[in-house]
């Protein structure tokens, strides 16, 4: 999922998914929709916002720890604001920051790396429900 509000970047970024990729790509100009789709939808790995839509991020991420394990979250900032980005990074748990002009390989490898994450990041939380449910049953056994 793809959020900015600058129609070129949306553009920019969708078509180098596309051919570059066999990703799929949603992006949407509004935190609004973006926030409604999400709520709709289980199956988004990565979300890619841009700075205006921070605080955005910070109260919608914020309230589900379960969010953690189902997206990573990279911020796209026009700015060299490194204080801010270390804020973000802090306050959402974001998994990349990547600064405007980006260079597409490097945003290829990041998105790769983020998807990635997202996968190992479900196989441990698969992993820890089998070991709880067998500790579960254990404990049952041992009553």
């Amino acid at each position: 999922m793809l959020v900015d509000d600058e129609e070129m970047v949306l553009i920019s970024i969708r078509s180098l998914i596309e051919l570059e990729t066999d990703y799929a790509c949603v992006p949407f100009k509004s935190a609004n929709e973006a926030l409604d789709f999400v709520a709709s939808s289980n199956d988004i790995s990565l979300v890619v916002q841009t700075t205006l839509c921070r605080r955005w991020m910070v109260l919608h991420f914020r309230e589900s720890a379960a969010d953690a394990t189902r997206h990573s979250r990279i911020l796209l900032t026009g700015y060299a604001d490194k204080e801010n980005a270390i804020k973000a990074i802090n306050e959402v748990g974001l998994f990349q920051y990547i600064e405007k002009p980006w260079d597409n390989s490097d945003l290829l490898m990041i998105f790769r790396n983020g998807l990635e994450k997202q996968q190992l990041m479900r196989k441990l939380q698969e992993k820890i429900d089998e070991i709880n449910k067998a500790y579960g049953d254990l404990d049952s056994l041992h009553q």
